[in-house]
């Protein structure tokens, strides 16, 4: 990697808490660009991060859902009220 890529490299937040955890993993990682020995481990994280954003974006679908279902009966409401 050349300086020009470095600094214009995007640091992720996982990035910054691996180097806190351990500045030599990150450096064998990231500068030297060796694999990880705990490839099963961070593939299962993965995953769970990605079932965890899938209910997120169902939970927040079913919110907005909600609020449609909440407006529809206040239409209905005040139509009833009224007597058209």
């Amino acid at each position: 990697m050349g300086v020009s890529e470095q600094h214009n490299r995007v640091i992720r937040a996982s990035e910054i808490g691996q180097y806190v955890y351990c500045a030599h993993a990150w450096w064998l990682g990231s500068v030297q660009g060796l694999p990880s020995t705990h490839q099963r481990e961070m593939a299962d994280g993965e995953a769970a991060h990605w079932r965890h954003g899938q209910r997120a974006r169902t939970s927040l679908g079913l919110d907005r859902l909600a609020y449609v279902v909440l407006l529809l009966a206040a239409v209905i409401g005040i139509v009833w009220v009224i007597g058209w």
